[in-house]
This record gives structure tokens, C-alpha cells and sequence, in this order.
């Protein structure tokens, strides 16, 4: 059962309304007491709620009435009508909904009136129909906390797994020019502080992969563990992080190696979220750390294809919720003055 002591509800986004997150979020309240999940409330058009499920439902306008309604109702924080919904089909007035639904709950998180903040899943190509310009929700949210999207690390963790790409949405001909050993410091750096901070690791132990096959092999296969990433460990240890690398990324997730370090840093896209989704497809949770709010994701897209369904696996937005919840536990302790 998640660790939470907070009274203030977690706030969380259902995403585009023709997706699954409505029904995710729904199926997340009737899984509450089997997952000993935290009071929440859902963000967005009620509406889209009721198209995919037919549970109890309470329309709030404050957060201390989620509270109280949580056990008997799923609290819905009503923004607007969405139009016309069929589920698998994205309209504008549903993108404008998931975006105002994103800014609401940035804005009930950050001013504390929720403990923290879960997003749902949005569908991008809708979104920049409407003229939204941020490559994802991740870029937007530091923009709205003051955070440059550079200083926002993307991890993604499981029951028995932590990874950070350190470079993510670009093409893979990219990665060896954007890695650089200033990159590879200030995100190992952000990745020992939110361990401590939302973790209450006081000590987090970090492995870096290599880029290259067998990570380099001494320079035969690719310089760039020698030129970039061998630098950037040495300037680390030297700050007094605990840090091993770069390690060969063919070896590195097996149980024996992955279980000695709370956090694998990996060089690109696929080398940390491919061994991470063969273990946690259903239970893997998207979080941001470097912002002065909690914020976590389910690990998935908007699955319009089986939206309406009942085919959605609540799992991951469960999970989120969860880690949400165990965050922001874990923060207030930090934040807790000494006794």
C-alpha cells in the first residue's frame, strides 16, 4: 500500500477525451481499495467519463470535496464540454480540452492545493492542430514552472527498474553529436538530487551505459565513451556521486548488474525505455524529475484503437497514481523539520 499522509488530493489529467484515459482514470477509482490508492480527482469533461463507464461519479469544484467523496464516487473536476465524443476519434474541441484540463491541474498542483500531479495521455498530432508547439506534456509543464525544458529529466521506473534517457525524441543519427559530457553531468546531477528528494535515497548509486557495442571496446568500436563519457564520470565522482560507467548496455540490465544501482542513465531513446518496457509494460510509470512539483504518467499513448472498448489496462495509471502518492510522502519527509 502506497505510503501517504497528505490531505490534499493527487490531481489527474484524463488526457485526450476520444482516448483511453477517461476509462484508465475510471477504472483506477474501482481499483482504489485493492491498490490502497490516495484520494484523487479527475481533470476534463465529465462527460467522457460516463461514454466509458457507468460507476458512481461526483462533480467537485473544490479539492476538499474530493476527499470527501472519493470513497463512494470518482470526484470530477468539470472544465467543459468537449463536444460531440466517439472514442478512437480526436476532435479540436477534445485537444482544447486536454490541454486546459494539463493547465489546471499544473495550476492546482503548483499553487498546493494538490499534493501532485498525474497526466493522461494526449495525442500530440491533435494537439498542434490546435497550435500547441511543445514537443510533449514534459516541456510544457517546466514552462509553466519555471523550468527549462533542459533541466526537466525524463525517468522511467518500475518495481525493479529506474532508467533516464539522456537524450530522447530525436533521431538516432543524432545522438553522438548531442551527448556531451556537460549533458551527461547536469542530468546525473538532477538524477542523484530527485532520488534524495522523492526517493529518500540518501545515497543513489548510478551506472551510465556506453554508447557504442561493449562500450567501445577500448576504442575500436567508437571513441565516445572515451571522449564523452569517461570525462563526464570523472567530473561526477569527483563531485562525490556514486557513479559506475560507462558499462556495456548489452550486460548492464541483467538482474545481477541493474540490481546494484538505483538508476541506469542511458544514452538514447531505445537503449533505456526497450529492456525497461519488457519488464514493466503494465506497471512502468513516465516521471519528470527537476520541478518544484511531483509528476508522474502512465506509460502509454492514448491507444485510440481500443478507446471505448473496455480493453484498457488500468495498470499503469494505477501505478502512477501510486508513485505519485510515495513521492509525495517521500518529499514531505524531506521537507519536514528536524525533531
Amino acid at each position: 500500500m502506497p505510503e501517504y499522509s497528505s490531505p490534499r488530493p493527487i490531481a489527474v489529467t484524463m488526457g485526450d477525451p476520444a482516448g483511453v484515459g477517461p476509462e484508465v482514470t475510471a477504472r483506477a477509482w474501482g481499483a482504489r481499495r485493492d491498490h490502497g490508492l490516495p484520494p484523487f480527482v479527475a481533470i476534463g469533461d465529465i462527460a467522457t467519463i460516463g461514454a466509458v463507464w457507468d460507476g458512481p461519479v461526483a462533480r467537485i469544484g473544490d479539492m476538499a470535496e474530493a476527499v470527501q467523496a472519493f470513497d463512494t464516487a470518482l470526484p470530477v473536476w468539470h472544465l467543459e464540454d468537449s463536444g460531440p465524443l466517439e472514442p478512437g476519434r480526436p476532435t479540436p474541441p477534445g485537444a482544447t480540452c486536454a490541454l486546459h484540463a494539463l493547465e489546471t491541474g499544473i495550476g492546482l498542483t503548483r499553487n498546493q492545493a494538490s499534493a501532485a500531479l498525474v497526466t493522461g495521455p494526449v495525442s500530440k498530432h491533435a494537439l498542434h492542430g490546435i497550435g500547441y508547439t511543445h514537443p510533449g506534456q514534459t516541456e510544457f509543464i517546466a514552462e509553466r514552472c519555471g523550468v527549462t525544458a533542459t533541466n526537466a529529466v525524463m525517468m522511467l521506473a518500475g518495481p525493479s527498474l529506474r532508467v533516464v534517457p539522456l537524450t530522447v525524441h530525436i533521431p538516432l543519427s543524432e545522438v553522438a553529436e548531442r551527448l556531451t559530457s556537460e549533458l551527461i553531468v547536469a542530468k546525473a546531477r538532477m538524477v542523484t538530487r530527485g532520488l534524495q528528494r522523492d526517493f529518500g535515497i540518501a545515497q543513489p548509486r548510478l551506472a551510465i551505459a556506453g554508447l557504442n557495442p561493449h562500450a567501445g571496446e577500448s576504442g575500436q568500436l567508437g571513441d565516445e565513451e572515451i571522449r564523452v563519457i569517461a570525462p563526464a564520470v570523472d567530473q561526477l565522482v569527483a563531485d562525490g556521486i556514486i557513479i559506475d560507467g560507462p558499462l556495456a548496455a548489452d550486460a548492464l540490465f541483467a538482474p545481477g548488474i541493474r540490481g546494484q544501482y538505483d538508476a541506469l542513465l542511458c544514452c538514447y531513446h531505445d537503449q533505456a525505455l526497450a529492456p525497461f518496457k519488457a519488464l514493466h509494460f503494465h506497471d512502468g510509470v513516465n516521471l519528470t524529475l527537476g520541478l518544484p512539483i511531483i509528476r508522474t504518467s502512465p506509460d502509454h499513448g492514448t491507444a485510440f484503437n481500443i478507446a471505448g472498448k473496455a480493453k484498457a489496462d488500468p495498470g499503469p495509471t494505477i501505478a502512477a497514481i501510486a508513485m505519485a502518492s510515495r513521492m509525495a510522502a517521500a518529499r514531505e519527509r524531506s521537507y519536514a523539520p528536524a525533531k
